[in-house]
Order: C-alpha cells, then structure tokens, then sequence
C-alpha cells in the first residue's frame, strides 16, 4: 500500500515533496495517506476509518463488462456535493459547437499560438482553445481537440469536465496536476490522462515565478466524450511491445484538509459552470479502484517497423484507443511518431501519399517531423480530414527518393503525435479564422515534379 503524507494549511503542491507513483494500466489500484483509512473487506461500512466519507465516482455503467469497467471508491473528508449552486460563466475559447462554421476539405496547418501576453494572467482552464471535434458530449460520442496555453497556476479553483476524460500533451513547460487521488508531474514528451468528473487543479512549476525559466507553458489536450482510453490489443506482435502497462503510473494517495474560499469549475454539455466551496475538494484521504488518473513517458514507447519493405501502417505506433460500436475501427486513436530507426531497403522511407477515410490532427511536441521538412513548428498543429490527399512536401519527397537506403536512417530528434479519429473533424471557427492559419500551406506541394517518362 503506497502512502505519503497529507498536504496540511496549504492549497499547493508546487515545491512540496515529489510525487510517487503505482504502476500499471486498467489495475484495480489502492492507496491510503493515513494508516488504515481504507476500509478492509467492503466498501461502504456503516462508520468509515476517521470520520470519512464513502462516495464512489463511476466511469461507466454498472453493468459494464469487467474488463471495460472503470470506478473507484473514494473516502473523502467531505462528500463532493457540499459546494454552492451552479452558475453559468464566459466560455472562452471553449466550444462544442462543431456545426458553426463549414468545414472545408483543404489541408490545414497552424503556427504555434502565442503565449499570453505579459500582464495577463491565465490559467490552464482559460488557456484552453478549442481548434477541432466532433460529435456531442450529451450523447457521449466524438472529441473536441484543445490547445492550452497558460501562465499563471489554478489558484483557489478546481476544474472536472463531465463530458470527457482528457488526453493531456505538454508541448512547452511542466504541468503538476494535482487530483483527488494524488498528484501527477508531467513533461513535454509525457503525457497525462484526467477522467471523466475527476476533480483536479494544474500548477505550472516552471514558471519564473515559481522558479523556474519560463513565462508561459503551451501544449495539447483531446477531450474524450466517448470509451474510455484502453490499451491496444498487440495480435500478431505478440505479447510484448507498443506501450507496455508497467510505464503507466498513477498517483499515490494525497490529501488537502484546507478550509476557504475556493471554486469548481465544471464542463457540461459544451459549457462552463462556476460553483463556489468552502474547502479544497482534493480531500480524498484513502482510496480504490480502476477509474484514476495516470501518466505515460512517450519515451518508453517500444517501437514496431519494418525491416524487410515498406513503410508499415501508422497503426503500428498506436499508443491509446478510445474503441467504437464497430470492432477494428475506433472514434479516437492516439499515435505517436518517436525517434526511431527506419532500415527498409529499396523503399521510400516516410510514410506515403494518402488519403484516408478516418481523419487525421496531428501536433509536434519536440524536433522536426521526418515527413515535413519545414513549416510544422513544435506547438503548431495540422489537419488532413477524411479523403483529403496529404504526404511528404516536394523538399522531403526530393531527399527521400534520393535516400541510400543500404543504410538505416536514425530519426533521433522528433516526438510528433496524431490524434486520429473515425468522424470528420471539424475546426472551429477561432481555428479557422486565426491569425496561425497557414494560409499556403498547400503550395508545399505544389513544387513536386513530373518524373513520368512513359518508359519503365
């Protein structure tokens, strides 16, 4: 049983202790921040350890299959429903609104959006701009796509999105996300995965003035209305490979007993709702269960490739899925292109010209991306919806041809990322009318050559 100590008269985590961590993927997991706390033998006693509260949070409906079922009991100091009513508040850059605007069939490309400017202080839930979705969180179906960008820690407010679990990908800048169950650090090629209505606060320890060397702190978070995020099956690779369950680690029991003037933000339906409380909500003294927040070093990914011919299927770097109604097709596949080693002979070694009947939002965490030689900027983004025809520019498809491929190629300095999904993913508005639009995106390929000679 893991243990570390509470967090006593502070609402911070930034500088405390490091956080631990269990290890293991879909794990019916346990942990408790004072001894004995959790019960033994059932889970709602008549009088729980220390004066707790039980209250369990499900992820899924009670009559889910057990390998898909996603719940955790938690023994709280206060139950989670002492907070104020609800309130309506300003959505920002948030929206789920995905039929505002026409989506067109273009190839889309954006420059990293700017940081907040100097004075302005915003934390990671008013940095949240949603660029692309699909779907409806009401009817728990689809992903809305958000890029974050923030320079200022969630002080005195704590944030649960009911419509979704969230995919979190930090491009630029550590993110210490503290939850009910304990607390999560992440870095720029980790990742972060929050459930549906878990209660969490984000802290930005890199921050000048918390110490560290930056202003502000970017990166990427796909909101998950549907499945929750599972491992892929391996099949024919075997038992071993991909991302294996051991890297993934979640947090250690980690309790605040603090009384004040705090506020819940809430996501549903599409929109925010403001409630205040009068103590931290992060109060969960002991707790079990498969519905927890986790994080993952993309790093670790084992990668899979050829070594006889072709380039293989981008599945092959498939990291989550969130499965649909249709077995072998899922509504979001989350894949990454790590440093790897590409040794097939005779063969043009990026990935292809393609179209595609999934649709395709890719971003860039750190380096280059082999298939772009330039324009795709670390913190940017780019979209290539179902069919619409998308490869190599004319400079990287020129290098590629020429390529000797008697030798490997070694991709050292890239972690790129695609959250691929099974719908047509349409922009938003504030994507499509940003100032980052790379309006000429398309003329990348409009310098590849006619090598056609009518002779074989």
């Amino acid at each position: 049983m893991s243990q570390i100590e509470p967090v006593a008269a502070s609402a911070s985590v930034a500088g405390g202790a490091a956080p631990r961590y269990q290890t293991g993927f879909g794990n019916e997991f346990a942990s408790e921040a004072l001894p004995g706390a959790l019960p033994v033998g059932r889970n709602s006693p008549q009088r729980c350890p220390y004066g707790l509260y039980a209250e369990q949070l499900s992820g899924t409906a009670f009559t889910a299959p057990r390998s898909a079922l996603r719940r955790t009991w938690l023994y709280r100091i206060r139950p989670s429903a002492t907070h104020g009513a609800f309130r309506r508040i300003d959505d920002g850059l948030i929206t789920n609104d995905f039929a505002a605007v026409e989506a067109p069939p273009s190839q889309l490309r954006w420059d990293p959006l700017p940081l907040p400017a100097a004075g302005e202080s915003v934390d990671f839930v008013q940095g949240l701009a949603t660029m692309a979705g699909h779907g409806d969180p009401g009817a728990m179906t689809g992903c809305a796509i958000h890029l974050y960008r923030a320079n200022a820690p969630m002080t005195g407010r704590f944030f649960y999105d009911a419509d979704g679990e969230l995919l979190i990908v930090p491009q630029l800048g550590r993110l210490l996300i503290a939850t009910e169950l304990g607390v999560l650090e992440i870095e720029p090629q980790e990742i972060a995965v929050i459930p549906r209505g878990m209660r969490f606060r984000v802290e930005l320890p890199d921050l000048k003035s918390a110490g560290g060397t930056l202003d502000a702190v970017r990166g990427y978070v796909c909101e998950n209305f549907g499945a929750p995020f599972r491992l892929p099956d391996l099949g024919v690779i075997g038992a071993n490979g991909l991302a294996n369950p051991r890297d993934f680690m979640a947090p250690v029991a980690r309790y605040e007993d603090v009384d004040g003037e705090f506020e819940i933000v809430a996501k549903f339906l599409g929109h925010l709702w403001s409630a205040p409380v009068d103590h931290s909500p992060l109060d969960v003294v002991a707790w079990h269960g498969s519905s927890v927040p986790y994080k993952y070093d993309l790093r670790r990914f084992n990668t899979i490739g050829s070594i006889s011919f072709d380039h293989p299927d981008p599945s092959i770097f498939l990291v989550l899925q969130s499965p649909s109604d249709t077995p072998g097709v899922d509504m979001i596949d989350f894949v990454i292109f790590p440093p790897r080693i590409l040794a097939m002979e005779d063969t043009f070694r990026p990935a292809w010209y393609h179209r595609n009947v999934a649709s395709e939002f890719m971003g860039l965490v750190h380096g280059v991306y082999d298939a772009k030689q330039g324009g795709f900027a670390p913190g940017g983004a780019s979209l290539h919806n179902c069919m619409t025809a998308h490869g190599p520019d004319a400079k990287s498809f020129e290098i590629a041809s020429a390529a000797d491929t008697s030798k490997p190629t070694y991709i050292r300095d890239t972690m790129a990322f695609m959250f691929e999904t099974r719908l047509p993913i349409r922009p938003t508005r504030h994507a499509l009318e940003s100032p980052q639009l790379q309006r000429h995106y398309i003329e990348c390929w409009q310098d590849l050559k006619r090598h056609f000679t009518g002779r074989p």
